[in-house]
């Protein structure tokens, strides 16, 4: 459904990605609305986590609405059952479940937005989509989109806990699209540095590569997760023993690895990123040029990652790993993936890391909040 309410405001939305303030005016005229009040900290620099609702469908499969249904039409015909999460329930592996979301839109008819797992999501391995009714994508609401938001779960490595108000994707919102092509790229990188290593090519964005030498991590190169652990409360931090669910992976000298099919890793950018005050970045999940594996479940970074003055110099890309069909060989420095950035409708009043408890500023070789601090 098209037409939201804030349609005669949209000229006061200038084209980009929304800084929060944007964000919290699209609240305030009714384009977000919810029947709980936000949290202190949901809204983020660019852009508003997402809130589980009070029950999750188990269902047979994923799924679209496409075009001729709502969502909640298609959940009745592919229901199993229903799960209470208003005191929390456990959500198995490599089961689909889809949950209704506290918050709802109505967009200005220029505004879109788009979704992608919270950080802490995908290091889990939790598979997450948003889904709009009448949608023809995941992840993608259109200009003016008028309707309630589900999630897809669906967890792949671990059994997680959940609970209503849990909050495991993102959103963002934008007027057109201001992606920067690659001269954008280049002349950005030349004047804020978008990448700490003269060797990083920028050109369609700046491609990443990998870092399998664990240099100042004592050969530490990243972690594969173990089978059959116990569950993950989605809702808690620093709490799980590493161990319990990881494989450390140290550097044997040889400066490469092989990823197994069906096998889920935490590995790390050579790189250092830096994403500048008034841009915004997304790191491209999959490229077919790079080899048989998926990158980075969770691909927004926020205004301030890896910015000094936000205190995360020095902050790298940790990426969610999957081979795909076949067994893959990583070597050191082999591009992995692509970062690109796009221009934030105006500079934001907050950045990522600058007091506001961010989790991964400045990091190096980081699994998710959840673990208690780790090394060799």
């Amino acid at each position: 459904m098209n037409g939201g309410v804030g349609h005669l405001d949209s000229e006061l939305y200038a084209k980009g990605v929304f800084p929060a303030r944007y964000i919290e005016r699209l609240a305030a005229r009714g384009s977000i609305t919810s029947p709980r009040p936000f949290d202190a900290d949901q809204i983020q620099p660019a852009s508003l986590d997402l809130r589980l609702g009070p029950v999750a469908h188990r269902v047979r499969s994923s799924f679209l609405p496409g075009p001729e249904h709502t969502v909640a039409q298609r959940i009745e015909t592919l229901r199993l059952h229903d799960l209470d999460l208003t005191d929390g329930a456990v959500l198995e592996r490599n089961c689909v479940y889809l949950v209704p979301l506290l918050e709802q839109l109505e967009l200005p008819q220029k505004v879109s937005a788009s979704a992608n797992p919270k950080s802490s999501t995908g290091r889990l391995d939790v598979f997450t989509r948003v889904i709009g009714d009448y949608a023809r994508g995941f992840d993608v609401l259109p200009h003016g989109y008028n309707g309630p938001l589900y999630l897809e779960i669906s967890p792949r490595t671990f059994p997680i806990r959940i609970r209503q108000g849990s909050r495991l994707s993102q959103m963002r919102f934008r007027v057109g699209d201001s992606r920067l092509d690659a001269h954008q790229h280049r002349t950005l990188h030349n004047v804020e540095t978008l990448v700490f290593d003269p060797n990083a090519e920028v050109g369609d964005g700046v491609l990443l590569s990998i870092d399998l030498k664990g240099d100042g991590r004592s050969g530490l190169i990243g972690f594969r997760s173990r089978r059959h652990t116990p569950v993950i409360d989605m809702d808690l931090k620093d709490t799980l023993d590493v161990l319990d669910y990881w494989e450390p992976l140290v550097t044997r000298g040889r400066e490469e690895f092989i990823l197994d099919p069906d096998e889920f890793y935490i590995l790390v950018s050579r790189e250092s990123v830096h994403v500048p005050p008034a841009y915004a970045a997304e790191m491209v999940p999959f490229d077919p040029l790079v080899g048989e594996f998926r990158v980075h479940y969770a691909g927004f970074f926020d205004p301030g990652f890896g910015h000094s003055a936000a205190g995360g110099t020095g902050s790298r890309a940790v990426l969610e790993v999957r081979s795909r069909e076949v067994p893959f060989l990583l070597g050191h420095g082999q591009t992995i993936g692509r970062l690109v950035y796009e221009r934030l409708s105006e500079v934001p009043d907050r950045l990522y890391g600058a007091g506001l408890g961010s989790n991964y500023q400045a990091q190096t070789l980081k699994l998710s909040k959840h673990f208690k601090p780790f090394a060799l």
